[in-house]
């Protein structure tokens, strides 16, 4: 394996990861405060699965968000 190329890989997909999440849970808050879901003073709890399909791997990553 090729460290190096490795990383730059992983990084990308990383970086992929956070941009795309980021824009969807923006869109999904702003549609839900628009429809009257969220008021927006809520604290969001949140889940990321991250699976690799070939290994034996998922890991589920919580945490929350704060709304205001």
């Amino acid at each position: 394996m090729d460290e190096e190329v490795f990383n730059m890989e992983l990084r990308k997909f990383l970086k992929k990861v956070g941009v795309t999440s980021q824009r969807e849970i923006e869109n999904a808050v702003r549609a839900a405060l628009e429809g009257g879901k969220l008021k927006g003073s809520e604290t969001l709890k949140v889940k990321a699965v991250l699976s690799i399909e070939g290994l034996d791997l998922s890991h589920d990553i919580d945490g929350e968000i704060k709304l205001g």
